[in-house]
This record gives C-alpha cells, structure tokens and sequence, in this order.
C-alpha cells in the first residue's frame, strides 16, 4: 500500500480560512479528478485541519509566528501523532505529503510570516460573524495591513511531520501555479505527464 497525505483545505476548499475562491474550487476539482485516476495500492488521507481545529471557521488571516503564539505547536504535534500512529499501522511502502505554498501551518518549503506584536488578535473571533463577501474584503485589508510575507521555511505541521517522518515525499501544491503543481504531483505519485 502506498498512502498520499494531503492537506485538507486542497480537497475541500471550505476549510480555507476566509472561505472558498475560484482557484480553491479548481484546485480541489483538479485533485479530484488525479486523485480518481490512482490505482489500488493507493490510499489518501486527509488529516484534520490544524487551523481550523485550534481556531474554527471562519477565521482572519495569521502568520505562522501568530500562530504559534496561539499554541499551533501543541495541536500539530496531536495531529503529527494521528500521522505517525496511521503510518505505523498501515506500514505503507510509499508516503507523499502534500502541503499548500505560503500556508503558517501546512507550507512544505514556504510559509507565511508577519510580526505578531502588532497582530489585531481579536480579529480572529470577528470573522466569525463576518459574511463571505466581508470576510474577502477584511482578509484583502489584514494581509496588507499586516506586512505578510512569504519566508523559505515550512508551516508549523510540516516543520513536525519532516523532523519524523524524513523518508516521506514532501510536494508543496502552489494554488497560483496550479499546472505545474499538479504536474509535480503526477510525479510523485507514478502517474506522469501522459496521464491527462
């Protein structure tokens, strides 16, 4: 058996904290339709949400230095366990993380950083209230307001899973550069470039 990993927000883009766009309904429908074309010996596992599992949904924007000052680290290494436990269950002969560019949590080789003394951390429980087309807007003003910016490092969950699980595939999927993403994937997986 071999056992692909993949963050959940690239399969089901309601986990995205301001909520869905156009490209996370792509990318999911894309994975969808690669995920469809893996033979047996394959299985996915979707572990939960790390964000959405310390903060819910719908949530504001964070770097991943916001985050750990929220206590990330505790509810990555309970996630990184869950990973860990299926991995020495199931035994699998071949393991691909998959991870999404820029995210604090779930970035592979990029995350998100930003000074966290100046982060309005009570914006965090005001999106919940917030309505879609709201929380677009407030997200627009928090990363700009915020000074995000992309670092070469991984997200909270990702720094985890590497220092345990080195033997893995790590692929980092670049919602802005679907194509070329889904093509790294189709790599790791077998599938090649002459899948569709």
């Amino acid at each position: 058996m071999n056992l692909l990993i993949i963050a959940p927000c690239l399969l089901s883009p309601f986990y995205v904290y301001r909520g869905p766009k156009e490209k996370e309904y792509e990318t999911a429908k894309r994975l969808r339709e690669l995920i469809g074309k893996l033979g047996d010996e394959w299985q996915v596992f979707a572990y939960p949400c790390p964000e959405y599992a310390l903060i819910g949904w719908p949530r504001a924007p964070a770097s991943r230095e916001v985050y750990e000052r929220l206590g990330m680290r505790e509810r990555a290494k309970i996630i990184a366990d869950f990973v860990g436990r299926v991995l020495t269950d199931e035994k699998p002969e071949k393991v691909v993380f998959v991870g999404v560019k820029g995210s604090p949590t779930c970035g592979v080789f990029h995350t998100s950083s930003s000074d966290p003394d100046g982060y309005p951390y009570r914006a965090m429980q005001e999106f919940f209230y917030l309505g879609k087309e709201e929380r677009l807007k407030r997200s627009k003003e928090l990363v700009g307001k915020q000074g995000f910016r992309l670092v070469k490092m991984p997200g909270i969950l990702f720094e985890i899973l590497m220092a345990r699980f080195p033997e893995g595939t790590y692929i980092e999927f670049d919602k802005g550069d679907l194509e070329g993403s889904v093509e790294t994937l189709k790599e790791a997986l077998g599938l090649g470039s002459g899948s569709g």
